[in-house]
């Protein structure tokens, strides 16, 4: 039996304890989602290979979306991929005109991951990659590195924004080959989305443009394109509490950013976004109300609707919307005999609890709250990793004692995420684990 690290235990542990997501380790506890996992295992692959993706991830209310995109983020980073991700908020939009798509790309930038930076923080590195990978081919060709970085780039320059793309990863090396700490901080801060005005860019690094909310998109895009010139595989973007486009009160601001979802979701489905792919997370109710979910949108209906075929028990993983089911009781049990093992650090030697007591915490649960414990479990599972702190933490405890003092609350989520209507019901939970 292979031994858990003690910093990916920490992280799981610490992260269930609080009600929250882990955002790494998932693979120490998911259970099921095989063939969901293994359709987004070929997304990653057309990535790869320059293609494009685009998957909406929903489910009701603690099905787990949080929990699979975090896994595929995971995923993606394995296989050599730059990840990103963001939670959409009212200040964060793909679309809009007062600086919230600026501000949804700073933190995209801001959370670029890699392998081996996989918290974030990853942009500064992924431009040094591609420098120093230019300097070594350009003493290889024996021409300048410049020219070099200027030969990898130039078929950048046909995209929007993609000439002074290229000059500010140009400035970067300058900044390089000067030891000049400043111009590299600013070329940085281009990248990041976080020049203001033109004016500044300007003066700070001779270009005409700054990323904003017009050009999110096309940002994304030749940032993909860019890091697999650095070396990587590609570029996905995950973002999450899509229905904060949803609860928007303005028809045309929510209309704007569905014209940009269908943007988006036209260039993956005609492979012209190279080697950039798209996991987005929502509610049903996101996407099938008919009066402001994507479904209210026509353009998106139809590239959207389910596979007319995909019923009675058949399922169709190739489309572009991809629908997670709850938990299942057996589900649960095995996701308690993994937490079990996670807290143990992988050695059954020391396990706090026998099997049986799993079932005993299951039967427990099952008469304070019903099957709310297994389909929202995010207050069991807070229940269960407190009772192993306590049989940790007290020797002489007995675990038939403890748990009839357990108290569990049915999980009903995060209110502020209510509308003022009944369309209203998205999940800032702690996500199912059903992966």
């Amino acid at each position: 039996m292979t031994a858990i690290r003690a910093k990916d235990r920490d992280a799981v542990i610490q992260s269930l304890s609080a009600g929250v997501v882990p955002r790494t380790g998932q693979h120490l506890i998911q259970v099921g989602r095989v063939r969901e996992i293994e359709a987004l295992l070929k997304d990653i692959g057309r990535i790869a290979d320059g293609g494009s993706s685009f998957r909406l991830i929903t489910g009701e209310y603690g099905s787990g979306k949080t929990f699979f995109l975090n896994l595929v983020r995971s995923v993606a980073m394995e296989k050599k991929l730059v990840t990103a991700s963001a939670d959409l908020n009212p200040d964060r939009r793909l679309h809009a005109t007062g600086g919230q798509s600026r501000s949804l790309y700073a933190e995209l930038m801001r959370n670029l991951a890699t392998r081996v930076k996989p918290d974030g923080g990853a942009l500064a590195g992924i431009v040094e990659k591609f420098v120093s990978s230019s300097i070594t081919e350009a003493k290889a060709a024996g021409i300048s590195p410049e020219l070099a970085i200027h030969q990898k780039l130039e078929h950048l320059t046909e995209m929007v924004n993609g000439y002074d793309f290229a000059a500010v990863i140009a400035a970067y090396w300058r900044g390089f080959e000067q030891g000049n700490e400043q111009l590299k901080a600013d070329a940085i801060r281009w990248l990041r989305g976080e020049f203001t005005t033109k004016t500044e860019a300007r003066s700070a690094l001779g270009v005409r443009t700054i990323v904003d909310d017009a050009s999110f998109y096309d940002q994304l895009k030749l940032m993909g394109r860019f890091v697999r010139l650095a070396g990587y595989s590609g570029l996905l973007i995950g973002l999450d509490e899509m229905v904060n486009l949803y609860k928007l009160a303005n028809t045309a601001a929510r209309n704007s950013n569905y014209e940009q979802l269908l943007r988006i979701l036209n260039d993956s489905l005609q492979g012209t976004a190279e080697g950039l792919g798209f996991v987005l997370g929502g509610t049903p109710e996101f996407l099938l109300d008919t009066r402001r979910g994507l479904y209210s949108y026509p353009a998106l209906q139809s590239r959207l609707a389910e596979n007319s075929f995909a019923k009675n028990g058949f399922v169709d993983y190739s489309g572009p919307v991809i629908r997670l089911s709850r938990l299942t009781q057996e589900d649960f049990y095995v996701l308690l005999s993994n937490i079990r093992h996670v807290y143990a650090a992988g050695n059954p030697a020391v396990y706090l609890l026998p099997d049986e007591a799993l079932q005993a915490f299951m039967s427990h649960c099952h008469k304070r709250i019903g099957e709310a414990y297994f389909q929202t479990p995010r207050n069991t599972i807070t229940a269960f990793i407190h009772l192993l702190a306590v049989l940790e933490q007290n020797p002489t405890a007995d675990w038939h004692e403890l748990l009839g003092t357990v108290e569990i609350a049915a999980d009903q989520g995060d209110s502020s995420l209510q509308l003022d209507t009944p369309e209203a019901d998205e999940d800032d939970e702690l996500v199912s684990f059903k992966v």
